[in-house]
């Protein structure tokens, strides 16, 4: 549905008009008429509530912050290592099963919120914990609650992308993204530069009084969500568990646009799987925990430079995005498997680690941004959220078997994981060129 509508003066119209260039002019494709007039302040409280929940996603780093808080606590090792499959897997996994409890509801945007409040309050007590508890205990709990936090995530996921493609213009969308990347990663930025130059001690106590501010901003994001003018969606369909699984992966045998979009994207899980092993590459234990300023602000620098662009970028096309993410992904990884093998003091120096990963992070947040809004533009609104929920259940699975990439490193070294990732990014271009330009005119 393409329609146009005339904005008003008002505060929100104008930074509507600065970050999307609309000028005054409320260009409104595949939305219903009626979303159209709230557009504008409907953009910018996506954007808000993004910001908060991204910043609680900075500030609570599970490959980062989190690993470094329990190691310093005494956590075990294999209790460390369970938290980041449980947090990617398990936000993915169930939203088959999700997005039919979704599709009951005509208006969503409480789900996100109720899920947002869940998320924080999952964080914050592990921030609380750190405080209280230490080796397996703290162990235990965290991973529990990690557990709990990633199946509120999967309830957010699933109906964040559906509330947008109800309540923002196709051609709006990565922007909404790229400003709320942008804006967060400068905040944590400051915090990482912070910790780095020792303005905040690198001690327990403020680095989990930092998580339990995770959680704080997840609520805040909440309230800001539920503030949306959301219209009722289609109802129909709607069914339970093992029936929603089987009904739901019908698509994936009938479309074959969506499973070259699930085949790309699970060929990019690379950017997502790789950061750990970048670390692992600072040899000493001294060192791992003296980079976490560095890497924090490698990853945090790469969110401001590139999310902003990297939305505006998919807005015109996501299928160029993709390829273009992957081929940064892939001379990120080879480059480091290089370094390893054959520059191991530089990859251990301060800042050899944290400069390749900037580069890889660049390239997963154009992925992450590039795969949202390709899959937003692609299905309609009555398919949108099944077809991100399977493609997400398809990923989990994915994500889980990528734990052999653990013993793979430990049986033939990190390179060698590393050469993988690489040749996974390269066939990902490939499969990016095969997508269709979703963005096209209607």
């Amino acid at each position: 549905m393409t329609g146009k509508a005339t904005g008003g003066a008002g505060v929100a119209d104008s930074f509507y008009d600065i970050l999307t260039g609309d000028d005054g002019a409320r260009v409104c494709r595949d939305i219903p008429d009626s979303a159209c007039r709230h557009q504008p302040r409907n953009f910018l409280l996506h954007a808000a509530s993004l910001v908060f929940s991204k910043l609680g996603d900075g500030l609570a780093d599970t490959k980062l912050v989190m690993a470094w808080l329990l190691t310093s606590a005494g956590v075990p090792a294999s209790l460390i290592g369970l938290l980041v499959p449980l947090r990617e897997a398990l936000a993915l996994l169930p939203q088959l099963v999700v997005s039919a409890m979704i599709r009951r509801r005509p208006v969503r945007k409480m789900l996100w919120t109720f899920a947002s409040w869940a998320q924080g309050l999952c964080v914050a007590a592990i921030g609380l914990a750190a405080l209280t508890f230490q080796g397996a205990t703290l162990g235990v709990i965290a991973v529990v609650l990690t557990a709990a936090f990633a199946l509120a995530r999967s309830v957010a996921s699933i109906t964040h992308k559906d509330v947008l493609g109800k309540t923002v213009s196709k051609a709006r969308r990565g922007t909404v993204g790229g400003v709320a990347e942008t804006t967060s990663a400068a905040l944590v930025f400051a915090v990482a530069a912070a910790l780095a130059l020792g303005v905040l001690p690198m001690e327990v106590p403020v680095v989990a009084t930092l998580v339990m501010l995770a959680g704080l901003c997840w609520f805040v994001a909440g309230v800001l969500y539920s503030r949306l003018a959301e219209e009722p969606g289609a109802t129909e369909g709607a069914i339970n568990g093992l029936a929603a699984v089987r009904a739901q992966f019908a698509p994936l045998m009938h479309d074959a646009r969506l499973r070259r979009f699930i085949l790309t994207r699970a060929l990019l899980i690379s950017t997502a799987l790789a950061p750990p092993f970048y670390v692992t590459l600072t040899t000493a234990a001294e060192s791992v925990v003296g980079s976490l300023g560095p890497l924090m602000i490698a990853s945090a620098a790469a969110s401001v430079l590139s999310t902003y662009v990297w939305g505006r970028l998919a807005d015109v096309s996501s299928r160029k995005v993709l390829m273009l993410a992957a081929l940064l992904a892939a001379l990120a990884n080879g480059s480091t498997a290089a370094l390893a093998l054959w520059q191991p003091s530089l990859a251990g120096s301060a800042w050899g680690v944290p400069a390749l990963l900037f580069l890889l992070m660049i390239a997963h947040q154009g992925v992450r941004l590039g795969r949202s809004t390709h899959i937003v533009d692609m299905a309609d609104r009555d398919s949108r959220a099944t077809y991100t929920a399977l493609a997400n259940s398809t990923i989990g699975v994915i994500l889980l078997a990528g734990g052999v990439f653990g013993l793979v490193a430990q049986w033939a070294g990190v390179s060698v994981v590393l050469g993988l990732f690489t040749l996974m990014a390269l066939a990902a271009i490939a499969s990016a060129f095969t997508l269709d330009e979703v963005q096209a005119a209607d």
